[in-house]
């Protein structure tokens, strides 16, 4: 047989671009079988929870038959994983938590079960609970990824912020703006205590910046530290730029490592101006502003912002010492993150 292997021929017109599209189908597919697997295995548990629920509060079944039944299936489907007396005991639980099918079908059931144990183990309040289940799957959180965001009580802390943003921006802009600000920020994994200076707590923050990212929350790019800008001929140099993805703005974040003062508003509503000026594209929203200080009074801070013309908010930030032994010990070094943030979760 003559004639050069079928693989060293050239392709065809196109069908490069075919194999790329027919590659991105078979994934799409992979991944909607894997997810459907698992709203399977999550609504089956959840069925076996509601049976024991059933059974032990009309037949007045002890805890006992948990173990026997444990023993049975696992008698049954040597195979399958997931029958031994404590799982049984968590899907008795799952199916006390969520006692209405149709949130298990439409909202946890798309979580893979090991998410669906933090969700139950960590959080008392079904809102809550519910909160943390839509945002993991909105955003593609690991099981550890979730984890860390309910021990720092993520969600609890967006739209704490002191900020003029109803009175500045159009709706719904100033809703999504506001609910992009928390307060405090966490900066625990930098290590550094509050005697801390703005300058090193800028320093650990690029060294950490897949860590600051993920406590910014989604939709923060990273643009640039100490980024020039040339105003009559003098320079000056903002902290930190971002750009947000989701407000089409960027958004300019000085540190203070002090108390806040109202004078702080003045320079970061100059870098406003000067971004918004040079930097901001037309089709760009105005730059907001967010100034992170050690403390802040509440009151001090809404009269400091009630006369200003740009839109900005003001929040603390929180380091080593403001949390507890226990978590401090609990919080994952920047390269578990970042293989958390790479790995496919597959539990």
């Amino acid at each position: 047989m003559t004639g050069r292997p079928t693989h060293l021929t050239p392709p065809p017109a196109g069908y490069a671009d075919w194999l790329a599209e027919l590659k991105g189908r078979i994934h799409t597919a992979q991944q909607r079988a894997t997810l459907a697997v698992n709203r399977e295995l999550v609504l089956l548990y959840w069925q076996i929870g509601r049976d024991i629920l059933t059974r032990q509060a009309k037949q007045g079944w002890g805890a006992k038959v948990i173990e026997r039944l444990a023993t049975d299936l696992r008698a049954a489907f040597p195979d399958m994983k997931g029958f031994s007396r404590a799982n049984l005991m968590y899907m008795r639980a799952f199916a006390e938590a969520w006692p209405d099918e149709a949130i298990v079908q439409q909202a946890v059931g798309q979580l893979p079960w090991g998410h669906n144990l933090v969700l139950l183990t960590k959080l008392k309040d079904p809102e809550q609970r519910l909160a943390y289940a839509q945002s993991a799957i909105t955003n593609g959180w690991s099981r550890n990824v979730m984890n860390i965001h309910i021990e720092t009580r993520l969600l609890e802390r967006y739209g704490k912020a002191v900020t003029n943003f109803d009175a500045l921006l159009p709706k719904p802009q100033s809703d999504l703006a506001r609910e992009s600000l928390k307060d405090p920020y966490r900066f625990d994994f930098l290590g550094l205590t509050d005697e801390a200076q703005e300058r090193d707590i800028e320093h650990a923050l690029m060294r950490h910046v897949t860590e600051f990212l993920l406590e910014l929350g989604a939709g923060f790019a990273f643009v640039g530290r100490q980024v020039l800008l040339e105003v009559g001929d003098d320079d000056f140099f903002i902290d930190l730029l971002f750009y947000h993805l989701k407000l089409r703005c960027y958004v300019v974040i000085e540190l203070k490592a002090g108390k806040f003062k109202p004078e702080h508003l003045g320079q970061l509503g100059f870098y406003l101006t000067a971004v918004d000026r040079q930097v901001k594209a037309e089709h760009d929203n105005p730059t907001i502003g967010l100034l992170l200080c050690k403390s802040k009074n509440e009151v001090v801070a809404e009269y400091a912002l009630s006369d200003k013309s740009q839109p900005m908010g003001i929040a603390e930030y929180k380091l080593a010492q403001s949390l507890p032994p226990e978590l401090q010990t609990s919080l994952p070094s920047i390269e578990e993150i970042e293989r958390e943030l790479a790995k496919d979760d597959s539990e």
